[in-house]
């Protein structure tokens, strides 16, 4: 057997080492892949106890606002009654939970679908939607009207490609392994072809980052929207235009730490290409709304408002309250860093809160 790191790192480590032992160096995507199945399936990683917190488990103002969100714009479609509610992703319920609550009181209760693979997270959000229907992807969800499909940090942890430009042109990013570590390497088979002809003259170490995985998410969600009708939320951190570099990253209680140690034990994530994302969205004759800043979006559908209402209705949680607010809209938290983008089916209203992020 070989050295020290396949006795001792988890068993998502063993799997890419005996896969680099047999095949040589592998995508960096494969290795994401590998990596956070094996998180997402081993572990609740929410929460103060976990790796990370999200928006929804920060306050229940956020599933609120986009559950209203969603309302609105089902009422201006008028109404219709075979409907359904899609997360992708949808960690512990909470969102979802929060989000169904203020859909009911507009009148929408739509069927529920949850598009999980985690047993661990079904099981959390199973106590919340225990009449919720479980997708392991898309290809599952029912056809016979319109989705209302909210993606809250999905698109970031799905795998992403990367290319290095070096001395002999583009070369694929792989992960190989050095004794008892993973690290990238480039691959030895040029990558021109991926890239294409307009992608030269970057400087020597120049990285570009792609998420085939993404694109096939998002052009089969596109389908379903553009057949059934409906809306696409996304909310992630990310970029509006292209560019070079790196965004991989690892995060593991509460703490950045380097995305080639210990795989399967720390969230592994990259910035979402919203670019790339909208222009699938238009190819399938969708409207694309945004992206905007998430705090400027929650601003202008109400949160201050619905803050001050929970204020005065627990007075004793008013810091927790403002705290929470804060750290949803702030600049310098999570105002700014998320973006909000939509898409929805060419005969469906536009949808509130993008006056400030239109492109």
């Amino acid at each position: 057997m070989p050295d020290g790191i396949k006795a001792d790192l988890p068993s998502a480590a063993h799997i890419i080492a005996d896969r680099i032992d047999r095949e040589g160096p592998i995508p960096l995507g494969d290795y994401m892949a590998i990596a956070n199945d094996h998180y997402y399936a081993s572990k609740d990683p929410l929460g103060e106890e976990g790796d990370f917190v999200t928006a929804p488990e920060i306050s229940q103002m956020f599933g609120e606002i986009i559950g209203i969100w969603l309302a609105d714009l089902w009422l201006r479609k008028g109404s219709p009654k075979q409907c359904h509610y899609v997360e992708l992703g949808p960690g512990r319920g909470t969102l979802a939970y929060d989000a169904l609550r203020s859909l009911r009181k507009f009148g929408c209760s739509p069927a529920v679908h949850l598009v999980e693979t985690s047993p661990i997270l079904k099981a959390k959000q199973a106590e919340l939607h225990p009449d919720a229907t479980w997708h392991a992807d898309i290809d599952s969800l029912p056809t016979d009207g319109p989705l209302l499909i909210v993606a809250n940090e999905f698109f970031d942890a799905l795998p992403v490609e990367q290319f290095v430009a070096t001395s002999s042109g583009w070369r694929r990013q792989m992960v190989a392994r050095d004794r008892s570590k993973f690290i990238a390497v480039p691959s030895s088979e040029t990558a021109a072809e991926q890239i294409g002809d307009s992608m030269s003259g970057f400087p020597e170490g120049t990285i570009l980052e792609r998420s085939p995985v993404s694109v096939e998410w998002a052009g089969n969600l596109a389908n379903r929207l553009a057949k059934q009708g409906g809306t696409l939320l996304i909310i992630d951190y990310g970029y509006e235009r292209p560019g070079t570099g790196s965004t991989l990253q690892a995060v593991k209680d509460h703490l950045p730490i380097s995305p080639f140690d210990s795989p399967g034990t720390s969230d592994l994530t990259a910035h979402v290409d919203f670019h790339t994302l909208a222009n699938i969205a238009r190819t399938r004759l969708l409207a694309v709304h945004g992206p905007t800043e998430q705090g400027q979006w929650l601003k202008s559908l109400g949160i201050d408002q619905r803050a001050e209402a929970l204020i005065a209705a627990s007075p004793r949680q008013a810091d927790n309250i403002r705290s929470a607010h804060q750290r949803l809209t702030h600049a310098d938290e999570m105002g700014c860093l998320f973006r909000v983008m939509a898409a929805t089916a060419i005969d469906w209203p536009e949808p509130e809160g993008f006056s400030y992020g239109e492109e």
